[in-house]
């Protein structure tokens, strides 16, 4: 058997995994170390969530933190087209789970409010990430998990929306590392 067999039949058992690694000088760029917890992360999200959940929950999120927000306003905060974010209100508005009415200052504008319905809708989301977020974090204990959080809230782009999430958690009685992870 050549050495390419071995390889190829060893996959997927862990034998050939050492044979296989990335360079170290990749392996050691946090960076790197980040986009593949967050690829594998991505993967966990999408078996508890379908994409359509994904996008209803960060509109309601935004919403249940924010109030009522423009649907230009929910597209800047989200970093989404307002396209899409027309689609995702249209498909909320549908099930019952969002109000939309014109603006009264521009009645151009269209201003979106999460109500009961979509309240309770969120949470059942919330559960499905959660639950993502557990299997992602399983091989850390809780402090681990406070730590890394904590960690990552301290890079560029996390610390403003990581420490509201955190206090969001923390108010509904979750640690901040199981809960409200970004998707």
């Amino acid at each position: 058997m050549s050495s390419a067999q071995d390889m190829s039949s060893s996959r997927g058992t862990g034998e050939a995994e050492d044979d296989l690694q990335a360079p170290a000088r990749l392996r050691a760029l946090t960076s790197r170390q980040a986009n593949k917890v967050s690829t594998v992360g991505a993967r966990m999200t999408a078996r508890h969530m379908p994409l359509t959940a994904r996008a209803d929950f960060a509109v309601l999120a935004a919403l249940e933190e924010y109030g009522p927000l423009s649907q230009a306003d929910l597209g800047r905060r989200l970093g989404l087209d307002r396209n899409d974010v027309s689609g995702i209100v249209k498909r909320l508005q549908s099930g019952s789970h969002v109000d939309r009415r014109a603006d009264p200052e521009d009645r151009r504008r269209n201003v979106v409010t999460v109500n009961r319905a979509g309240l309770h809708y969120l949470d059942e989301i919330q559960s499905h990430a959660d639950q993502a977020q557990a299997e992602l974090l399983a091989g850390l204990d809780a402090g681990e998990r406070r730590q890394l959080h904590a960690l990552l809230a301290k890079t560029p782009g996390g610390a403003p929306a990581w420490a509201r999430l955190t206090a969001r958690a923390v108010r509904r009685g979750l640690t901040p590392d199981v809960g409200h992870g970004a998707t």
